[in-house]
Formats: C-alpha cells, sequence, structure tokens
C-alpha cells in the first residue's frame, strides 16, 4: 500500500522518483505555510486559531510517513530560518524554543504527520471510519505535544493550559478532521474509477 500522492503520481524511474519526493516535500511545506495564514487571536490565549492542522491532516495522509513528515520538518526549518510561514506572517527559530507558546503545536506538526503518513500507508485513509481514526490519533498527537509546552513556557498550571491551549480548538479541529476524514476516502474512490478497480 502507499499514500493517496504517490500512487497518483506512480513515479517509475529512480530520477521521477526522486524529482517527486522533492516537489512533493516542498509542495507540503507551502500548503501549510499557505493555511498558517487563516489565523484568527483571541484575546485570552497567545495560540492562534489557524488553518495549519487542516494542512498537517492532509499533507501527512496524502504524501505518507516520510515525506509527509519531511514536508512538515522543511516548515519548520522555513519559517525558523526567517520565511514568514508561520501564523500571521511570524517568523524565527524563537518560536521553535522552549519558552514558546506555541512551539509544542510546531513540533507536534511533524510528529502528526509522521504518524497520519504512516497510517495512510498502510490504508487507513481509504474509508472513512479509519479515516476519521487516523485524523484523531493526529490531532492527539499535536496536543500531547502542545498543551504539556503551553504549560512549561508560561508556568501555569494543567487547567489552565487546557484552558488556554486545548478547549478553544475542539470544534475548529473537528470540523478540519472531518474535512480531511472525508476527503482522502472520495479522492481515493476517484483514483480508483479512473483505474477500472473494484471498491
Amino acid at each position: 500500500m502507499t499514500a493517496l500522492a504517490p500512487a497518483i503520481a506512480r513515479p517509475k524511474t529512480a530520477t521521477s522518483r526522486a524529482a517527486f519526493d522533492v516537489i512533493s516535500i516542498i509542495a507540503g511545506s507551502l500548503i501549510v505555510a499557505g493555511l498558517a495564514q487563516i489565523s484568527i487571536n483571541l484575546h485570552f490565549t497567545p495560540v492562534p486559531i489557524t488553518g495549519q492542522t487542516l494542512g498537517v491532516l492532509l499533507v501527512g495522509a496524502s504524501l505518507g510517513a516520510w515525506r509527509g513528515g519531511a514536508a512538515l520538518l522543511l516548515y519548520l526549518a522555513e519559517g525558523a530560518a526567517g520565511a514568514p510561514f508561520f501564523a500571521a506572517h511570524h517568523h524565527g527559530v524563537s518560536i521553535l524554543a522552549a519558552s514558546s507558546a506555541s512551539g509544542g503545536y510546531l513540533w507536534g506538526f511533524a510528529a502528526a504527520a509522521l504518524v497520519v503518513g504512516f497510517l495512510a500507508d498502510r490504508g487507513w485513509d481509504r474509508n472513512v471510519g479509519s479515516s476519521i481514526g487516523a485524523m484523531l490519533i493526529g490531532e492527539v498527537i499535536i496536543y500531547a505535544f502542545g498543551v504539556p509546552w503551553l504549560a512549561a513556557a508560561l508556568h501555569i498550571g494543567s487547567n489552565k493550559a487546557y484552558e488556554f491551549g486545548l478547549y478553544p480548538f475542539i470544534i475548529g479541529d473537528a470540523i478540519k478532521l472531518a474535512i480531511v476524514a472525508g476527503l482522502l476516502p472520495a479522492a481515493w474512490a476517484i483514483v480508483k474509477k479512473g483505474r477500472g478497480e473494484e471498491g
């Protein structure tokens, strides 16, 4: 099995595979960067609502484990190097530091893309039920990194960290999860139909 993007591209030669890898990783980083600019600041928390999570899940599931993980690591490197790719055009290595309220979420993005891609490589993205499971695992990973990191950065307790870094985002992330979990199986159905495959 493989993830969606390589299944569509089906590069045959070593050169075409290398070109596909490079292009897809760069494209994945740019997709997340673009969606990061959909950003809404909330007055009570330093963590904004963004489109990044949608990009992370979509890129991870579409590219598979290593390409998806690499795309998100490239995204972090681009933002750290000065490209205005983080939420609201922010950039700089300090945003990835232990003192940054958002740093844990950003590192969690790379881990989530890797795991969601790993599950997609094993076919979890081909029907809605397992696709929801894969995306939910990805979301849990993001918050497993983000919330404790936020608590440590702001020197606050776990209850306040949940108020700042989890509860305000549940509805929005559930919507993003549903979008990707529905989109991937639909895309697979189109690919299979185009190839005359059953199921």
